[in-house]
């Protein structure tokens, strides 16, 4: 009988990496599904306008990373607590349109406006004549007015902020319907299981039950204790690691960091047995959060890949393949000089292993499959797309394909103009937004439903503008048609997983766009207006934003028909050793019956990593598996993504507080008496 269940597993369906079955069945979708659209959204966009977009922007500038997840849970549980004084209660759908949308507005419409007046002026661009090539679209001219006011309220940027309005209003809307398309045709038709989905949608069930929600599950109320816990420890942490550098920052000009933000560097200190390895450790207690949630073997595989590229770099850089570095050189110095002697092009190599392996577990799933497909197709007709759970607010397919039409043609006219319709171009235009877009949303969407997984073509827009034949920089900064919708079917099985009406999500998006529209415009205008971005103020956009200017020339330089930093990065023999290592590697370790996530992460750690962010992942991992997951067993893995979404709350509150003042502080007006 087993061995009939399992012939029949074989050909009916994909096979499920043992440690991802764990996540598969965390939780059930409910019978009923409600809509979580009302007044209390409304209140929470402008909640989450006028207090989390500024500290969003702001925590991206001192700690290279946002609130997002802080957000989301401040966000709610205020929510709550109003609620609950007012003699009311929200429910589960409520809680999850509220989490959306706090998650949803992190991603401001206007959050590159810093780094494009940055880029424009940094020394990187300079130096390699992009700054004077940059379109009035993309930048101002460095002769604007606009630079020394330090203002965006000025004409000049008028350009900038009408095409960051079309592309994240057609984008948005692409990616909300697309990805809905691709749910339907992955959960509701092939049944794939979304394994990841679950970890999501625990924390805002432990939400949903403090909130007297009717339709919880009260077997399950340990969820709040332990998102409670890690609220805790999240406040704790932050108040040191966050709290006391902002705060001194706005008082003093200069933060003082218990903790180095964003690592400690050293490099220095290593660089006599560990020659062209950049060295360093993160103190943030949040990586070590993450390092327990995430799929141990995926950890582990990350951190076998770090000690695969410490080996390897001195034994590179003595056969003078790392040449360009030299003794002296810091974290972010020997970064790019690792990837502009090896690191571009292998990690160029591996990704397209990876690519090559996700489009071949694909091929290998719907192969699978095709006896089970084809009893469907018998038994259910041509109207399987119809087949859906009743009251989840569908939509008829055909509107699928009528927006994403519309939108793809709006892209490319668009594009078209501001490229003077230069043939080559819009080549590569027809084909992202009608044949590559399609295709590889889908094999995302399948392997997000098969492993937790998403797939890219590296260099695929790389690759397009160079044999375009376009000459200069503008091709670069044009809206592309060219996204991966994939990962948006996670997001809608967590909705369903929760019981919330997707008419819930797309009604939001309607009153939350303009207001976040015009919340994230004042207050990038605002921060702007304290200092200059970057600056000792901000730690993290002072160390980290002059390496990606520098690895972003690298590929701009490619297009302006001269010779450039991307021919000296981009070589032909190590890319292909690249893909060969790839294959090679997980051609073994599935020989071996290795977890499949071991190999995805064993490919993130031969990627050039920075071990700053490994090591204290890396020891996440291992204290949840031997340590908390001995004790508690498999509840462990449920418990863990509650914990870690407390943390992120505990976090969020914290750093909240600290930009208050820091807002507060900045905003005092000096009498002179």
């Amino acid at each position: 009988m087993a061995k009939a269940d399992s012939d029949n597993q074989k050909n009916t369906g994909p096979v499920i990496d043992a440690e991802l079955a764990q996540y598969r069945d965390l939780m059930q979708v409910p019978s009923t599904f409600e809509d979580g659209f009302s007044w209390k959204a409304l209140g929470g966009a402008l909640f989450i306008a006028l207090l989390m977009v500024p500290g969003a922007i702001y925590m991206g500038l001192l700690a290279g990373q946002g609130i997002g997840g802080a957000a989301q849970w401040v966000t709610v549980i205020l929510f709550i607590e109003i609620a609950r004084r007012a003699q009311n209660q929200l429910r589960r759908a409520e809680v999850f349109v509220l989490f959306y949308m706090a998650g949803a507005a992190m991603g401001a419409p206007f959050s590159g406006l810093l780094w494009q007046q940055f880029f424009i002026s940094s020394e990187a661009a300079q130096s390699s004549g992009i700054a004077s090539m940059l379109p009035s679209w993309y930048a101002p001219p460095l002769d604007s007015l606009s630079y020394t006011a330090r203002s965006f309220f000025n004409v000049d940027w008028l350009p900038v902020i009408g095409l960051l309005i079309f592309s994240n209003i057609f984008g948005q809307l692409n990616n909300v319907i697309l990805g809905y398309g691709l749910f339907r045709l992955t959960s509701d038709i092939e049944k794939l299981p979304f394994p990841m989905a679950p970890v999501g949608a625990q924390g805002i069930m432990a939400l949903a039950e403090d909130a007297g929600d009717k339709n919880a599950d009260n077997s399950t109320a340990w969820r709040w204790r332990v998102f409670s816990i890690g609220g805790a420890i999240g406040l704790a942490f932050g108040a040191v690691y966050l709290l006391i550098p902002t705060v001194t920052g706005a008082l003093t000009g200069t933060p003082v960091q218990v903790f180095t933000i964003p690592f400690t560097d050293m490099t220095a200190k290593t660089q006599g047995f560990l020659p062209a390895v950049a060295t360093g450790i993160c103190w943030d207690l949040g990586v070590v959060m993450w390092g327990m949630v995430m799929p141990f073997y995926a950890a582990v595989g990350g951190f076998i890949g770090l000690i695969g590229t410490l080996i390897a770099n001195p034994i590179l850089r003595n056969f003078d393949i790392l040449k360009t570095w030299q003794p002296g050189d810091n974290t972010i110095q020997t970064m790019f000089n690792n990837n502009l002697d090896f690191y571009f092009s292998f990690g160029i190599g591996i990704s397209i292993a990876v690519a090559l392996v996700g489009f071949w577990q694909v091929f290998r799933s719907l192969r699978d499959r095709h006896r089970q497909a084809k009893r469907d197709v018998e038994s259910r007709g041509p109207g399987m797309l119809t087949d859906m759970p009743a009251g989840r607010g569908d939509i008829k397919a055909r509107w699928i394909l009528v927006v994403y039409f519309i939108v793809t043609a709006a892209y490319i006219l668009v594009s078209g103009w501001l490229i003077d319709w230069h043939k080559g171009v819009m080549c590569v235009l027809v084909f992202f937004g009608f044949f590559y877009s399609p295709i590889i949303s889908y094999v995302t969407a399948r392997l997000e439903g098969l492993a937790g997984q998403a797939v890219s073509i590296p260099m695929i827009t790389e690759a397009s503008m160079i044999l375009s034949g376009y000459q200069g920089v503008k091709c670069w900064f044009l809206p592309l048609p060219n996204a991966n919708y994939g990962t948006m079917t996670v997001f809608y099985r967590q909705c369903e997983l929760t019981g919330t009406r997707f008419t819930s999500i797309w009604k939001t998006q309607l009153i939350l766009f303009p207001i976040i529209l015009i919340s994230s415009f004042v207050f990038m205008n605002f921060i702007w207006g304290l200092a200059e971005v970057p600056s000792a103020v901000y730690p993290f956009a002072q160390q980290m934003w002059e390496l990606q200017a520098n690895n972003q020339c690298i590929m701009y330089s490619a297009t302006l028909g001269e010779y450039s930093r991307f021919q000296d990065a981009f070589k032909p023999v190590i890319l292909f050793i690249g893909t060969g290592v790839g294959l090679l590697m997980f051609s073994t370790l599935q020989s071996v019956g290795a977890p499949m996530l071991l190999s995805y992460g064993l490919v993130r750690g031969l990627n050039n990593p920075m071990p700053h962010y490994i090591l204290p992942e890396i020891l996440g991992a291992l204290i949840g598996r031997f340590y908390f997951q001995k004790r508690l067993g498999l509840k462990w893995r449920q418990y863990v993504p509650v914990v870690a979404a407390g943390f992120s709350c505990g976090m969020g509150l914290i750093t909240v507080f600290g930009i208050g003042i820091t807002f507060m502080s900045k905003a005092v007006i000096s009498l002179p008496f």
